[in-house]
């Protein structure tokens, strides 16, 4: 692709694999940009696929998914973990640095307000009264994140899908990517059994059909892989999936609440 100068890729986050694919194939000037946002706030971060190799590494060790530095333009802030609505922005909602919270923004394509849809705003907008008198909306993006010392943002899923174990908290991003190195896998979802506090981490995995395994030689491998990490050690079930459920828009946002259901019937049934 000889002619190619710029790729943006949006949307869900981008194997680092496929990042080092793209690259490959295009000049050495091409850039891959890859903007972190949503539809209410879209570009909340940005970096390049040049400046995304350098934190693959984190990435394969627990990290999360690095999304780049916020714009100039936004402000963003990380927040205590509440499924509760906040009605009023207080600074001292904001988490210590380094430290997982709830990514918020207000910038210039930040929605104000969702159409029709009172229980969204309350859940997704704070209202921040500024020194000046002027207020303005701020918008809770719903996704996980931390901040490291360069001031980049290390995605690690959403709120909606975390675990809250004996042990403490787990996130998606801060798992998968672990275990989604192993040959025999082609992709894996993290999702908890039980009541909050208490969840029993499930590691659901597709396996790569290129890679033949006997499922025990597979699961013994992954435990291994799982002790390795202090966050992942706890992690003891894995459950072998045909074909995940995934966003009909395209196959990448799975669908863990799905397989929560059926991880619960499949575990119900185990002696």
């Amino acid at each position: 692709m000889a002619s190619l100068r710029c790729i943006i890729s949006a949307g869900a986050p981008v194997p680092a694999d496929i990042v080092a694919t793209i690259g490959e194939l295009c000049q050495p000037e091409a850039r891959f940009w890859t903007p972190y946002g949503a539809t209410e706030c879209l570009p909340v971060a940005v970096i390049n696929g040049e400046q995304l190799a350098m934190p693959r590494s984190g990435t394969e060790q627990g990290f999360g998914t690095c999304v780049g530095w916020p714009l100039p333009e936004n402000t963003v802030r990380l927040i205590g973990i509440d499924d509760e609505a906040i009605a009023s922005w207080r600074d001292e909602l904001c988490v210590p640095a380094g430290q997982i919270g709830e990514v918020t923004v207000y910038g210039p394509s930040a929605t104000d307000t969702y159409f029709r849809r009172e229980q969204a705003n309350r859940l997704g907008k704070i209202s921040e009264t500024l020194a000046d008198g002027s207020s303005r909306v701020v918008h809770r993006m719903g996704d996980l994140a931390w901040q490291d010392s360069q001031g980049r943002l290390w995605f690690c899923g959403r709120k909606s899908q975390r675990l809250q174990t004996r042990q403490g908290l787990l996130c998606t991003e801060n798992v998968e990517p672990i275990f989604n190195q192993h040959p025999g896998v082609r992709r894996t979802a993290l999702v908890g059994i039980g009541a909050y506090g208490q969840q029993r981490p499930v590691l659901c995995v597709e396996r790569d059909p290129g890679t033949p395994m006997a499922e025990p030689v597979l699961f013994a491998e992954l435990q291994a892989i799982a002790r390795r990490h202090a966050h992942t050690e706890q992690i003891e079930t894995f459950l072998v999936h045909p074909e995940f459920p995934v966003d009909i828009r395209h196959n990448a946002k799975i669908g863990r609440e799905q397989l929560t259901r059926w991880a619960e019937l499949r575990l119900s049934k185990q002696p």
